[in-house]
């Protein structure tokens, strides 16, 4: 058995022992005793369905949703409880205090994991940001683009309610352009089928535009065949240009008002490692003039800081997804800023800007924090 869940199972077995153990014994009716052994018991099976290969997308959900809502308060107690009781060695009154901030991190905790699971993975926001490009033409002064991302669309099965409020908000806002910058789905080009028509009427001025993420290569099916996934991955393309999207593989769409241009690039995805690469800026931004203004799609935000600032100054903006911001977020800090650079906001090295969204869906129906949202961006020379 591989060490990693032979760890998260201790990790949530032993604080249900040391509860039991130390405050629940003998305190509860045998009916109690059951349900308070009923969230692990789910855990562990849900767990072990993973492990064994029969755990489909629901029974993640249902598993991650009992670990953040359960298991996790239970661990964060045990932690605040044992490092007390330590402390009480030193004085009394540190085994209350311990126990007490355990009760009370523990109950927040939950608290918030209920919030997220059932509110807050579809708390739409929408955010603004005006970002100066000196050399934009005149005759894009003011331009709006709408940027969504990670719509991760098998996680709302085929329940239409929230994508249709996005369309329809999105609509609202007049956009000049629409990008999306990948994730549709989680897993199957299936997901979409429900939504297509839907996401159809996202309407713009210039159209809308995507690219692929990640998850859009479909390697999460459980089907691993290439022929299969290559007919996935085709399905999918072809679903979005049903849609009336223009889909960008590693190519440039020139955007015109007169004799002005604003060049827009959509790259497949570029990622460092464990995610798959596949695109390629140089062959998307060849026969593109230094002097033109040019929007860079790509999915992962890591590719700014290793391929765009280095190589290409000439694209101002570069706008990407991928982070979710691990969809938690509290006082302005993410466990994302652990493992990203960028993981989600504005971002700027000199002339050239960075934005990072983090999402306007979710690949498990939770969010604390980090909302889902819709950017909206004005561009101006000044």
């Amino acid at each position: 058995m591989p060490l990693l869940p032979i760890v998260l199972l201790l990790l949530i077995l032993l604080p249900d022992i040391y509860i039991w153990w130390g405050y629940v014994r003998g305190n509860l009716a045998p009916v109690w005793s059951t349900l308070y052994w009923l969230p692990l018991l789910l855990t562990v099976g849900g767990i072990v369905c993973f492990m064994t290969g029969h755990a489909n997308h629901w029974v993640l959900k249902a598993t991650f949703c009992l670990f953040l809502c359960f298991c996790l308060p239970k661990i964060l107690f045990t932690l605040f409880s044992l490092v007390g009781k330590l402390l009480g060695l030193l004085h009394p009154l540190c085994g209350t205090v311990g126990t007490w901030s355990g009760v009370a991190v523990g109950s927040l905790t939950f608290g918030m994991a209920l919030y997220g699971f059932i509110w807050g993975w579809q708390r739409l926001e929408v955010h603004r940001e005006r970002i100066t490009l000196p050399h934009l033409p005149a005759s894009f002064e003011g331009y709006k683009i709408i940027q969504l991302s990670d719509l991760h669309l098998g996680t709302f099965g085929s329940d239409t309610t929230y994508i249709h409020r996005l369309v329809t908000e999105v609509n609202a806002l007049e956009p000049d352009l629409i990008v999306f910058t990948g994730d549709l789905v989680n897993t199957s080009p299936d997901e979409l089928t429900p939504f297509k028509e839907l996401l159809s009427r996202l309407c713009a001025r210039d159209g809308v535009f995507s690219i692929m993420g990640n998850h859009d290569y479909t390697t999460y099916h459980p089907e691993k065949a290439l022929a299969a996934r290559k007919a996935r991955i085709a399905q999918l393309q072809s679903a979005q240009r049903e849609m009336g999207w223009h889909l960008l593989h590693d190519e440039a769409h020139c955007i015109r008002r007169g004799s002005d241009s604003l060049i827009i690039v959509g790259v497949e995805n570029v990622a460092r490692p464990p995610f798959p690469s596949y695109g390629d800026l140089k062959r998307a931004m060849q026969n593109i003039s230094k002097d033109a203004p040019v929007v860079l799609l790509s999915h992962d935000p890591t590719h700014w800081r290793r391929e765009v600032l280095p190589h290409y100054p000439n694209i101002a903006l570069t706008l990407s997804g991928h982070t979710h911001a691990m969809q938690f977020k509290v006082f302005g800090h993410s466990p994302s800023q652990w493992i990203y650079d960028e993981w989600g906001g504005h971002y700027r090295e000199g002339a050239q800007h960075l934005i990072v969204s983090t999402g306007a869906g979710s690949n498990i129906p939770f969010r604390f924090g980090a909302w889902p949202e819709v950017v909206v961006i004005t561009l101006t020379q000044y």
